[in-house]
């Protein structure tokens, strides 16, 4: 008697179905042949080098970044720039496969010059932090949060729960001025993009303004707000009325509220936040810019800063948005100041406002010249937004398992990163909101996430009482940095990209060098 083999089980169908699926996806073979390419600036157009020769084999990213660094003459491996290469016959990244594809279909010839899209992904380069060069006592409760000022990484200001501020002078490891003031914790602390005034929000309701230099108070309080101030930002250089700068505050009793920094009255009160207004931002579009608002009410505004009047209302979030970030932050916050120091800072006032100006729309290239916007929220969710085209997401950028506490744009503008209360962070494309790495090693809460000034490194404050160094490109661990003797609630990296600041629980501020 024959034997019956038993018909096949549901997991083989499934598994001969993936196989058949694959066997017909195959990469297409690289046809013989060569290539006359063009590399060219993906923002300008203009050309990079030479018409060049390659083999068709040979498109492929690293391939072309080590012949576009040899005919720019960068031979020497320390002086390569990453290059970033997009598609030349479409949307999105360069992608050798499509590109194999397109010449096999003829969509692409041989005879025809490539021109290839790139962009320099560093300007400069900053080395991780390896080393705690100070740490420096003097808060007397848990540092709640920090800033460096946008003009260097020599001070940095941070705010505590001993009702006071700080600024230190990260040169030599030492206090240079307490703020003394407030009397309540001082929970946010900003300085204008001009390096002039340093503005504090405290649980007093209040906002106070200092000058740096001396230590001292530019007059009294700034009173309206009814409950705690929980976000300051200053209004874009680019778009200040001369000797009038100008900040809003957000606040737990519903609103936000502009201030004008000289005369110290509230130029308006943005009502229409139906719970504690978490997060304020002040973006650069239009005539005096757009302010982006995220609130416990689960929506996010944005209102125009002139008029005081509601734009849009985006509101795709289950829970409270827990903060927000803008393309365009990093030279937001340091205006007409960059990377190389004050000898290239223009001397006049129409100089630094077109300096701030062009440095702002470098950053929104990138989105095609519009500012994007990213939320982050206790729904575990995170929004991609471009609001000053459309009140529906870009994308629903999803992976974390808990509560979003923050979220952030690299000051190239190519990168998302979020800290989240499951122990990660995550990476994501800018552009559609593609994940592209989960950062492992920290065992508690990630409070807050800084980028290195050239985008290439990131650095994260956890509960576990460390702080880590992680590369961008490939997602992996660069420096381990323990030190803290508590939870570490606030880090910063300073513009110049010598030096990361933190502080938390343990009281002490910690400055890290390469």
């Amino acid at each position: 008697m024959a034997t019956v083999l038993p018909p096949p089980s549901k997991r083989q169908k499934t598994s001969e179905a993936t196989r058949a699926r694959e066997q017909v996806a195959a990469p297409a073979a690289v046809p013989e042949g060569l290539q006359r390419i063009q590399f060219r600036d993906a923002d300008t157009g203009e050309p990079h080098g030479p018409v060049v020769t390659v083999s068709l084999a040979d498109l492929d990213p690293k391939n072309l970044s080590l012949l576009l660094n040899s005919l720019l003459g960068h031979t020497d491996p320390t002086e390569r720039l990453p290059y970033r290469f997009y598609n030349p016959i479409g949307e999105g990244e360069f992608n050798q496969d499509e590109v194999i594809k397109a010449y096999v279909q003829g969509k692409v010839t041989t005879e025809l010059q490539l021109d290839i899209p790139c962009r320099a992904e560093a300007v400069f380069k900053v080395k991780a932090v390896t080393r705690c060069s100070a740490s420096i006592s003097g808060h007397g409760e848990s540092i709640l949060t920090t800033a460096f000022s946008p003009g260097s990484s020599s001070r940095l200001a941070t705010g505590s729960g001993d009702n006071t501020a700080r600024i230190w002078d990260c040169d030599t490891g030492t206090p240079m001025h307490t703020l003394k003031g407030h009397t309540g914790w001082v929970l946010a602390v900003a300085w204008s993009p001009d390096d002039g005034i340093l503005a504090t929000g405290s649980m007093d309701n209040t906002v106070r303004l200092w000058d740096p230099k001396t230590g001292t108070p530019l007059g009294g309080a700034l009173k309206g707000h009814t409950k705690w101030i929980t976000s300051i930002c200053w209004e874009p250089y680019h778009l200040r009325e001369t000797g009038r700068p100008r900040l809003a505050s957000a606040s737990r009793d519903f609103t936000v509220r502009i201030w004008d920094a000289v005369s110290k009255h509230t130029d308006m009160a943005l009502t229409g936040h139906k719970a504690s207004v978490s997060c304020v931002k002040w973006g650069g579009a239009g005539e005096g810019g757009t302010i982006y608002t995220a609130s416990h009410d689960r929506t996010v505004k944005l209102w125009d800063a002139r008029k005081g009047t509601l734009l849009h209302t985006l509101s795709s979030h289950a829970h409270w948005v827990n903060h927000l970030a803008l393309s365009t932050d990093h030279v937001l916050r340091t205006g007409f100041h960059d990377h190389k120091g004050k000898k290239e800072i223009p001397d006049t006032v129409e100089g630094k406002r077109a300096k701030a100006l062009e440095r702002y729309k470098a950053a929104t290239l990138p989105a095609h010249g519009v500012e994007r916007l990213v939320t982050a929220s206790d729904d575990c969710t995170i929004y991609l937004w471009e609001p000053s085209k459309s009140t529906k997401p870009l994308a629903r950028l999803i992976g974390h398992q808990k509560q979003v506490n923050h979220v952030t744009f690299s000051p190239d503008g190519t990168t998302i990163a979020s800290a989240g209360f499951d122990n990660h962070v995550k990476l994501w494309n800018a552009a559609d909101g593609k994940y592209l790495h989960t950062l492992r090693g920290h065992v508690g809460a990630v409070y807050m996430v800084a980028f290195s000034p050239d985008s290439r490194l990131l650095v994260s404050g956890s509960k576990d009482t460390t702080l880590k160094a992680w590369e961008v490109r490939t997602g992996k661990l660069a420096e381990n940095l323990p030190g803290h003797k508590d939870q570490v609630f606030a880090v910063d990296w300073s513009p110049d990209g010598e030096r990361v600041g933190s502080g938390g629980q343990d009281k002490a501020v910690r400055i890290w060098r390469h």
